[in-house]
């Protein structure tokens, strides 16, 4: 029960990254009100990514390591 939970939490986090970094691509869904509630829900958890390892050349990297530990804590937990 918990584990079916833990693992649909992480799914959901895993989909709102992508559609979070796809979204950051384009200008007009940047600036609506749909994306600045999904910015608000995912930009404390890439935030301290940001602080490790900021933009690289007009690149933030903050998405993909935030993907890989929540792939990693899935596998890590059998989720």
């Amino acid at each position: 029960m918990i584990k079916g939970i833990l693992s649909l939490f992480i799914n959901l986090l895993i989909l709102l990254v992508f559609i979070h970094a796809i979204g950051s691509w384009i200008p007009k869904v940047r600036e609506s009100k749909l994306y600045e509630v999904l910015d608000s829900l995912i930009s404390p958890l890439l935030n301290p990514i940001r602080r490790v390892l900021p933009p690289t050349g007009g690149f933030d990297f903050s998405p993909l390591v935030l993907l890989f530990i929540l792939y990693f804590i899935k596998h890590l937990f059998r989720l």
